[in-house]
């Protein structure tokens, strides 16, 4: 299935239905007097969030969405029947923005959250609506209201704990495809990755979900590349890992790239709890590894893991390490 994580979408609410003009005739009746009945409300427009999805492709070819209109009101005093809703359904982690892009109109971050989007229209009142002791034969009944339409952007952002970020080919497909049961596509040339993928991690007695996004390069905040559009996969993670190529001369000119665009993109990325890894061990002379850690340890300021994706070496510790953060933070969270 094709992955998407954005769309438009104009959604209209259902009119409401008319009321009715009617007067009640039978025979031995003498004073039959308004019997016009009530137009139905139109159907909402809701969106749901569900778990089994995992994309917005359903909104990529399907654009414009209408929920039932109210029915018209009849005679002896019958409404007319209330239109149906109409439930759009979305991945878990989906944002939905006005049309300007920017003002957020609700975020769905757990299974079942829904909300109503455009509210149908009110049903109009019938001339029995109007009955009073002066006025005994109405000839007024009211059309529906109009229901509410607009055009909406709908944004998924997916629901990961850990967040994979790095150059490209830094060996982040690798990692993901050592430590989860995902089977993403794996090639050694830049944005192999072009969409994001997950998977779930799973050590002792804890599992969490791990996100890997397409590779960052400098001036992916202004669109090089396959620009920062994917970072937003990531904003609601825990932790960043950060792997860093271990095979090039200058791993520390690397990891400074991806911080500098982490904190060009904003939403607190630059932030977050970050891991930092060289990948790549065993491909690199044990003593130009042991120089370029040192350097990414001055760069980073923090203790630096070395590991190989590929052979496993170092990986159990590195998840290990996410797996305490993480669970600090549930407790915190607590």
């Amino acid at each position: 299935m094709k992955f998407l994580d954005q769309a438009k979408i104009w959604v209209k609410a259902g009119d409401g239905g008319n009321g009715c003009v009617a007067f009640r005739r039978e025979k031995f009746v003498e004073f039959g007097g308004p019997w016009g009945g009530d137009g139905g409300k139109g159907g909402d427009v809701v969106v749901e969030a569900v778990p089994n999805l995992n994309t917005l492709i359903d909104y990529r070819y399907a654009q414009h969405f209408r929920a039932e209109r109210g029915e018209d009101g009849k005679g002896k005093q019958m409404s007319g029947r209330n239109g149906n809703d109409l439930v759009l359904k979305v991945p878990v982690g989906t944002e939905i923005l006005a049309d300007d892009r920017e003002t957020l109109l609700a975020a769905l971050t757990r299974p079942g959250d829904r909300v109503v989007l455009a509210r149908g229209g009110r049903g109009g009142c019938g001339n029995a609506h109007y009955k009073t002791s002066t006025n005994r034969a109405p000839r007024r009944a009211d059309p529906g209201e109009p229901g509410e339409e607009r055009w909406v952007w709908l944004r998924l952002k997916l629901i990961a704990d850990v967040g994979l970020v790095g150059l490209p080919n830094a060996g982040k497909t690798t990692f993901l495809a050592a430590v989860t049961a995902a089977k993403p596509k794996i090639a050694d040339y830049p944005f192999t990755t072009l969409h994001p993928n997950l998977g779930v991690v799973r050590i002792e007695d804890q599992e969490f979900v791990l996100a890997d996004i397409p590779g960052l390069i400098a001036g992916a905040h202004a669109g090089a590349g396959l620009g920062d559009r994917f970072l937003g996969h990531v904003e609601r993670c825990c932790v960043l890992l950060h792997l860093v190529d271990g095979t090039i001369a200058c791993p520390t000119r690397a990891y400074r790239t991806v911080r500098e665009e982490l904190a060009a993109y904003g939403a607190g990325l630059s932030e977050k709890p970050e891991v930092v890894a060289l990948n790549k061990a065993d491909a690199v002379d044990p003593r130009a590894l042991a120089a370029r850690r040192a350097a990414l340890v001055r760069a980073a300021g923090k203790p630096v893991f070395v590991c190989s994706a590929a052979t496993g070496e170092g990986v159990r510790e590195i998840v290990q390490t996410l797996a305490a953060i993480l669970a600090a933070s549930r407790r915190e969270a607590a």
